[in-house]
């Protein structure tokens, strides 16, 4: 296992190039419900969007069943095929201009073997930094944690229903109640927002948008509410009740959310952090973190 590590570790930065379009930039702005018109060319990016960039060109040949195109980074192969996006962490140095170039590097920055209850499992950590033509500095600084697990016996893929080996969904964690908000906002995640926001950020992963596939062949009760469309809703939600950009976003993957239910959009406004997270109407926690002001 430590020469796979190793290895990986010592692979070189994987360059990928991207154009921060306008068109893409409106659609992501109309799937949101804003008035796409408001965005023109050298206008800053709203920060956070960058997740509409930089999507795996996997070959429809190399497509997984399921639809998982990859992460665009070598992880090792340590015998875990079952991989979890865990989180993320953003930093913002800058801002990225609508029309500009953009050049993105990335490279494994950790792998962390740990025995869990289920068994041998890795912590992965891939770095991204984003750059604007002509730049040296990163204008984003993005860190990525995946959790590689082992595949799970068909005795127990059976017992726990077919979802459980989805190899991206967030690993249901238990969450301690969360405190009362001093803000909240209900929204529905439908079948249009779901599948518009997979088409906008090339996300073929079929839970998102195919709804036999998600119910006949996953097992779950419902089309899966995508982490990043959760993530752009609480992003929206605090940047229009601050009215303020982030200068830095922490979000961790707590557990499921599903097309059609209520989820609910919380935060605890403090003078230059708050406490952000979005559940269903039990509490069950989606997504949870922090975000900070810029200055």
């Amino acid at each position: 296992m430590k020469h796979e590590i190793d290895r990986a570790l010592a692979a070189p930065a994987q360059v990928s190039d991207d154009v921060c379009a306008l068109p893409l930039v409106r659609r992501l702005g109309a799937a949101l419900d804003m008035a796409p018109e408001q965005w023109r060319e050298g206008a800053a990016l709203p920060r956070g969007w960058h997740v509409a960039f930089f999507s795996v060109d996997t070959p429809q040949s190399q497509v997984r069943a399921d639809g998982f195109a990859g992460l665009g980074v070598a992880l090792p192969e340590l015998g875990m095929p079952r991989i979890v996006f865990g989180g993320r962490k953003i930093h913002f140095f800058g801002d990225i201009p609508i029309g500009a170039r953009l050049r993105r590097n990335s490279r494994l920055l950790s792998v962390v073997p740990k025995e869990g209850r289920s068994g041998r499992l890795a912590v992965c950590t891939v770095q991204h930094e984003i750059f604007v033509e002509g730049g040296t500095e990163a204008v984003v600084l993005e860190l990525h944690d995946y959790v590689m697990r082992e595949a799970v016996a068909p005795s127990e893929e059976a017992g726990a229903g077919a979802g459980a080996a989805n190899p991206v969904a967030p690993v249901p964690t238990p969450t301690p109640p969360m405190p009362e908000p001093s803000l909240r906002r209900i929204v529905t995640p439908n079948e249009l927002l779901l599948f518009r926001i997979s088409a906008v950020m090339s996300n073929p992963h079929r839970i998102h948008y195919d709804s036999p596939y998600a119910l006949n062949v996953e097992g779950y009760p419902a089309l899966v509410v995508n982490g990043s469309v959760a993530s752009l809703l609480l992003l929206e939600f605090f940047r229009s009740e601050s009215g303020r950009e982030p200068n830095a976003i922490s979000l961790r993957n707590g557990g499921l959310s599903f097309c059609g239910r209520p989820l609910r959009l919380n935060a605890i406004a403090e003078d230059r952090q708050w406490q952000v997270w979005a559940d269903d109407e039990q509490g069950r926690v989606a997504v949870e973190g922090t975000m900070g002001f810029a200055t």
